[in-house]
């Protein structure tokens, strides 16, 4: 799989604060990568190193196998500061802002229209910026990162200040990009949209890197022992359960010297009904809240 976004040895200070401290990770052809940290962990300094508004004070950066001012037409960003101009006309708005990149006008508005018609602002594409309200708005910002057709896009909180609907409106559009094979670096808060929609991660605590990898690996790192079973049948006496507690409709077997395996297989012995039964993982928010709670190394 082709490397579209290098980050290696990265190191950016101001004055006697380190923001960005020794920070390596990769992200991948067609993935969708979460760039993840507390506030002030260093997330918004590295992503704009990646988009050539700030320089490294060392380390390397390769986008697209280039350095970043070599590729800024190919690269969309969503900034978590938004930036429209509010009193443009929303369809103005992103045909400049596609011109910018490089993308000829009659392509622009062709690409601007579509998009709005894609985020349900069709009707919209008229009024001045400032006249939408603030989801609104946020649809355009998120419509003007990718206008231009890139390669790689980059969003910062892409979900601030949607509702539900319009949510699982632009998870599906992200997904849509990923499918079409272009690769996505997610920076979100909302941890739960994040493990819904990441590939692989890294977790970003003061500037360094506190895990970084498959975020099916890092769930399996992480899960507690125990398991989830949901049975009618008794499950009290199983060597090796700790302890047994309810778990919504299921319940909770928390287990001490023994497997899963081993434990299926006795509750198989006994005839029990098992409606499921599976391994419990751990949220995404809570290895978050766990790993910079104790201001983890790296891993």
């Amino acid at each position: 799989m082709q490397t579209v976004l290098e980050v290696s040895h990265l190191f950016k200070s101001y004055g006697d604060f380190t923001a960005v401290n020794d920070l390596s990770f990769a992200a991948q052809s067609g993935e969708i990568f979460g760039l993840l940290g507390p506030n002030g962990a260093g997330k918004t300094t590295t992503i704009r190193i990646l988009m050539d508004i700030f320089k490294a004070d060392s380390g390397e950066v390769r986008v697209l196998g280039e350095r970043p001012a070599a590729v800024r037409a190919r690269v969309g960003y969503l900034p978590e500061e938004r930036g429209l101009y509010k009193d443009l006309k929303v369809i103005e708005a992103l045909v400049y802002l596609a011109r910018l990149k490089g993308t000829d006008e009659t392509t622009a508005r062709r690409s601007a229209t579509a998009w709005l018609e894609r985020v349900e602002l069709q009707d919209w594409g008229k009024h001045k910026v400032k006249d939408l309200s603030r989801g609104m708005q946020q649809k355009v910002q998120f419509v003007a990162g990718l206008v231009h057709d890139p390669d790689l896009l980059i969003l910062d909180e892409p979900f601030q200040g949607l509702d539900p609907l319009n949510v699982e409106m632009i998870k599906g559009l992200i997904r849509e990009l990923q499918a079409a094979g272009k690769t996505i670096v997610l920076s979100a808060h909302q941890m739960n949209l994040v493990e819904e929609l990441c590939d692989r991660i890294v977790l970003i605590h003061r500037g360094k890197a506190v895990l970084y990898g498959a975020l099916s690996d890092i769930k399996r790192e992480f899960a507690p022992h125990s398991v989830r079973v949901k049975t009618d049948g008794d499950v009290t006496g199983i060597p090796g359960v700790r302890e047994i507690r309810a778990s919504g409709a299921a319940l909770l077997l928390e287990l001490e010297g023994t497997t899963p395996q081993a434990v299926l297989a006795e509750l198989v012995r006994r005839g029990v009904d098992v409606q499921s039964f599976e391994v419990a993982s751990v949220p995404l928010n809570d290895i978050f809240v766990q790993v910079v709670g104790q201001g983890a190394d790296v891993t």
